[in-house]
């Protein structure tokens, strides 16, 4: 895809049934992690929230009940949680990207929307961070 070209295809903010599309997310996820460029932020870990929003395509497979057949939320936050116990990330935008390639590897999923956000940073501020959205190759 190349920076003039335009996505045909949108992934729709909520779950839709005539796009057979569901959400499966995950609100305020907080962990620690050794995340930032100062020399004092490699030291110590710092407190992150993590918001994760992903389109999933339901119409491959009939939920039956079965976990198999279903995007888990469990799965999704232990890979996070892997990542971020991988080692020292300079920049958020650098942890985002991971976690949405993590969240794209199943190729149900569509778009996955992360969040990243430092917690405990500025003092007027509840948190700083980042959002990006990102598509799955293959739609």
């Amino acid at each position: 895809m190349t920076a003039n070209s335009v996505k045909l295809f949108v992934t729709p903010k909520i779950a839709d049934a005539s796009h057979s599309i569901r959400h499966v997310f995950i609100r305020d996820l907080v962990l620690t992690c050794s995340i930032g460029i100062h020399s004092h932020e490699k030291i110590a870990g710092q407190r992150l929230r993590i918001n994760l929003d992903l389109s999933v395509d339901e119409s491959g497979r009939p939920i039956d009940d079965n976990i198999k057949n279903v995007i888990c939320y469990e799965q999704l936050a232990d890979g996070v949680s892997d990542i971020i116990g991988r080692g020292h990330v300079n920049l958020v935008e650098t942890l985002a990207e991971d976690v949405a390639a993590m969240c794209l590897e199943d190729r149900r999923v569509l778009s996955a929307r992360v969040r990243v956000e430092k917690l405990d940073i500025l003092e007027d501020a509840q948190s700083v961070g980042v959002e990006i959205e990102r598509f799955n190759s293959e739609v």
